[in-house]
């Protein structure tokens, strides 16, 4: 009988064949979920926090705002520290999920480098 180890192994080892078999255009934010090894709960609380996120751009642009650096900073200090801010917005935008915030997310870190 195979070992719990080596059966392990062996779908780790599908997984990232099954990765190189995605359309890593339209799936970037599911792979970088993959690739992170996310778990579900991790994966809900990004999604909720882009969504935080969304609202808030969307108030602080109604007020009149223009500069949204602080909420950049505060989506990074909450972003899970298994991910890279700059891949997991470029990931979020595209698949086209939150794009407006994410763009200006984005556009703040282009700015930055």
């Amino acid at each position: 009988m195979e070992s719990l180890e080596a059966r392990v192994n062996r779908l780790e080892y599908y997984q990232k064949l099954l990765l190189q078999l995605l359309d890593k255009e339209k799936v970037n934010f599911y792979k970088l979920i993959v690739e992170s090894n996310l778990q579900e709960n991790e994966v809900n609380d990004l999604l909720n926090l882009c969504e935080l996120m969304s609202i808030e751009y969307k108030k602080q642009k109604a007020e009149g705002l223009v500069i949204f650096s602080p909420l950049l900073t505060q989506f990074a200090g909450l972003l899970n520290p298994k991910l890279n801010i700059k891949n997991t917005i470029e990931a979020l935008l595209k698949q086209g999920l939150f794009v407006p915030v994410m763009t200006e997310f984005y556009d703040l870190l282009k700015e930055n480098d």
